[in-house]
């Protein structure tokens, strides 16, 4: 991945933004589509914590959305320890926007960096989502459609 390769050449402390295309084995409908674009973010530095994670992503989150109810939710990632899903409420409902959690210790010894010193945090959020929300578009479908009235509108 594009945040290893940048781990292994170069020394902490590590701040990149990463966007990029994905492909998952996904049931494609209204929410979710087997390609779709991520943006990634990772943080090296000594001292970071889950709260300085989970206030990166509130500040970034109100920048994009303004005053919107998010939740954080535990669950699992191969790479991070805490991992969460981050939830913003939409259309009256939770609707998942992001990945998130602390780099995994072994990650950060597995390219050189040494975790008694170091912590690091990730996240990735898929960029179709994120303009379901900013423009209330109900179904991810329509943003791959070849309907220019709808198309034009961005």
């Amino acid at each position: 991945s594009v945040q290893i390769r940048y781990m292994e050449t170069n020394d902490p402390p590590v701040r990149i933004v990463m966007p990029g295309r994905c492909y998952r084995r996904d049931t494609v409908d209204a929410t979710h589509s087997a390609v779709f674009h991520q943006v990634e973010i990772l943080a090296v530095d000594e001292g970071l914590t889950f709260t300085d994670l989970k206030g990166t992503i509130k500040v970034f989150l109100e920048q994009l959305f303004g005053e919107v109810p998010i939740r954080f939710r535990p669950s699992f990632f191969p790479f991070t320890e805490p991992s969460a899903e981050v939830d913003v409420q939409w259309k009256g409902r939770w609707l998942e926007i992001m990945g998130c959690g602390m780099v995994d210790p072994n990650v950060l010894k597995a390219v050189g960096y040494d975790p008694e010193v170091y912590t690091g945090f990730a996240a990735g959020m898929g960029v179709e989502r994120l303009a379901m929300v900013l423009h209330q578009i109900d179904d991810i479908r329509r943003l791959y459609t070849s309907d220019l009235r709808f198309l034009q509108q961005f």
